[in-house]
Parts: C-alpha cells; sequence; structure tokens
C-alpha cells in the first residue's frame, strides 16, 4: 500500500468512525434530519420557495432551538442534512 493511501486511512477511519458516533449518540436528530431531508427530496421547487416565505412553527423554533444550544448535535445534524439540502437547492436555483 503507498504511503499516501496509508495515511489517508490513518484520517479517514477515525474521522467516519466519529461521524458514525456522533450520529448515534443523536436518535432524535436522526429523525428530524431524516424528515428534513425527505421533505427537501419530495417537495417542488416552487413548494420549497414558498415554505421559505412561511414562519417557522412552534415545533421547529424548539428544534432550532435545541441545535443553537448543542453545538455537537447542530454539527451532527448538519453533517447529515447539508449534502441532501444543498443539491435541491442548486436544483432549484436557490443557490448559484
Amino acid at each position: 500500500m503507498n504511503q499516501l493511501l496509508q495515511r489517508s486511512l490513518w484520517v479517514a477511519v477515525p474521522m467516519a468512525f466519529a461521524v458514525g458516533h456522533a450520529l448515534a449518540d443523536y436518535p432524535l436528530m436522526n429523525m428530524v434530519a431524516d424528515k428534513v431531508i425527505q421533505k427537501y427530496q419530495s417537495s417542488s421547487c416552487e413548494q420549497l420557495w414558498q415554505q421559505t416565505q412561511q414562519p417557522k412553527s412552534e415545533q421547529e423554533q424548539r428544534v432550532i432551538g435545541l441545535l443553537k444550544s448543542d453545538p455537537q448535535m447542530r454539527t451532527a445534524f448538519m453533517d447529515k442534512v447539508a449534502g441532501p439540502i444543498a443539491n435541491k437547492m442548486f436544483e432549484c436555483g436557490m443557490i448559484p
């Protein structure tokens, strides 16, 4: 095995374990993240544009407050939802 690949594995394996461990520590957050991902994947671009104009529900505000108060949970949440949300927003022309 060449040295570059070997060094990459020394970095990648612990990182993968840490991400997996962080996700396992927050089962409720995982359920919310899955719901958010599903919402973005199943909504049309027009629906997403309309939803951004609506005020947040009380439940959404509580989840946002929880994520604001727990940086580790927020990081795990963002790591999970960032890719699917960014891809949908790109498809919809919401980000360049």
